[in-house]
């Protein structure tokens, strides 16, 4: 354990003035570990005298792995563009997950510093073993995660492995490297957890319209070249914006892409931070920069943690993408599925598929459980809208042609066969929601040192139980409240 945190220690420090040596600014926070073996942002003392902007730090933008930073890369960047420009090669994303994958087996890469920083194994669905994914059965989950990793291998058997294996080839120090399926997995999971959509100034994604004169101005900086060692001299550079100057290239283009220390903020959705992108420099100071605000523009205490929002998600997509749940999740919701074979053997199948790909979700269930002789209906009051006309038919008159012919009665009692098939799925899969609670609270009074319930895995089955717990929940009032509707309903037809 000493061994392992010492290593970690000289990491950090490695990483901290690799950032340094390379433009960034850590103004009032740090980085350091913070539970198990991840590391997040934390607020150190106040900030420096004079300061109020509430800025805690700036990262310059040369350091975002972004699918331009590969396709300029001096080593592999013609192979890469090569490749990206391939008819059936290789997208954005996959680019930066194929970079991420051959400088993290390269010796000596440039990026060495923030790669060793990276985690190497994941909470995610995508890394359970049997065992814990044996836990997600009946769920939405379970499925989605089985289809990703059979997806995930054969396009690593198929296409990942040789392209990898020839980037590090053309370095003779990693020409003997064997590419392994568990480097795409870590690859596409540091993607997903980590990525950003950055608003880039123009100039980076279009490097070529650069002129010399943007250069210094301050104004939209372009792409300076690779990482610098952190051995190397620093020169300075003067990041004065001239505020009078003005870029023919000023507008943003989102692009997804990582971005060492910003991307070492953890989750919080009371979170004490946001980061935006200073194009010019008139914030920071700092020209073509990510910077990392605290919401009150204020210091936060010393010792907190910097967390910023990933956003509105469901426990389903925390537990995918990132390997956690939020207990009491307000933003969980419940997937619903109709199979597709079980709709084209219905009557007029084709139809129905046809008005489906325009329909939200009850318009949906009206479409699937329409009669024949309703179908016929709605088909002439569609008629008689589109020959008054010369114009395509809206999305709004398929949908109020639907409820006209069909009411509610017959998709809510669709909804309420679908929701009993669901929690009939949850209940045989791992339990009921009783069960699930009992079991949660049973984890939760594990002593950690344990012996028999390693910490991780008690992570994972604890995340399985909340998840599936919280679908069992949300399927039991859906179904409660849509058989209430239907009795409603079925009273107004009467």
């Amino acid at each position: 354990m000493a061994a392992a945190a010492a290593d970690d220690d000289v990491k950090l420090e490695s990483f901290l003035q690799w950032l340094q040596a390379n433009g960034a600014d850590l103004r009032g926070c740090t980085i350091r570990a913070c539970g198990g073996k991840s590391f997040g942002v934390f607020s150190t003392a106040a900030p420096r005298p004079g300061a109020n902007d509430g800025v805690a730090m700036v990262v310059p933008l040369d350091l975002a792995i972004t699918p331009m930073r590969v396709l300029q890369d001096p080593l592999v960047g013609l192979r890469c563009r090569a490749l990206f420009e391939e008819e059936g090669g290789v997208d954005d994303r996959l680019l930066v997950m194929l970079f991420l994958m051959a400088e993290h087996r390269r010796p000596g890469s440039l990026w060495k510093p923030y790669l060793d920083m990276l985690p190497t194994t994941f909470g995610s669905s995508l890394w359970f073993t049997e065992e814990e994914l044996a836990e997600l059965e009946g769920t939405t989950l379970h499925r989605a995660t089985v289809i990703q990793r059979k997806s995930l291998q054969s396009s690593f058997d198929e296409k990942v492995k040789g392209l990898v294996e020839e980037l590090l080839h053309v370095d003779e120090s990693a020409s003997s490297i064997e590419v392994l399926f568990e480097d795409f997995l870590w690859a596409n999971s540091i993607f997903w957890t980590r990525a950003l959509n950055i608003p880039l100034p123009h100039s980076y994604v279009f490097p070529g319209s650069c002129g010399d004169e943007q250069i210094g101005t301050g104004n939209d900086a372009c792409y300076s070249g690779p990482p610098a060692q952190q051995e190397i001299d620093i020169t300075a550079k003067d990041h004065s914006a001239d505020e009078n100057s003005k870029s023919s290239n000023t507008e943003s283009i989102w692009v997804e892409g990582l971005v060492p220390g910003i991307d070492f903020c953890n989750h919080n959705v009371k979170a004490l931070a946001t980061w935006e992108v200073d194009s010019v420099g008139n914030v920071t100071g700092i020209p073509a920069s990510m910077y990392l605000l605290l919401a009150d523009k204020s210091s936060a205490e010393a010792g907190a943690e910097i967390c910023i929002n990933y956003g509105n998600k469901g426990n389903e997509e925390l537990l995918y993408l990132y390997g956690f749940v939020v207990d009491n999740n307000p933003d969980d919701y419940l997937m619903v599925h109709y199979p597709l074979e079980a709709l084209r053997q219905i009557q007029s199948a084709d139809t129905k598929i046809q008005l489906l790909e325009m329909q939200e979700f009850m318009s949906t269930l009206w479409t699937i459980a329409m009669q024949e002789h309703e179908l016929e209906q709605v088909a002439s009051l569609l008629g008689e809208v589109g020959s008054s006309e010369d114009r395509e038919i809206s999305d709004a008159e398929i949908q109020s042609a639907i409820w006209e012919v069909c009411g509610d009665q017959g998709a809510l009692g669709l909804l309420v066969d679908l929701l009993g098939v669901k929690m009939a799925e949850l209940e045989e899969g791992s339990g009921t929601e009783a069960s699930d609670t009992e079991l949660l609270e049973q984890v939760d009074s594990i002593h950690e040192s344990d012996e028999k319930h390693k910490k991780k895995s008690k992570i994972n089955y604890r995340s399985c139980i909340v998840y599936r717990r919280g679908q069992k929940q949300l399927a039991r009032l859906f179904l409660r409240e849509a058989e209430y509707l239907l009795e409603l309903s079925a009273k107004e037809q009467t």
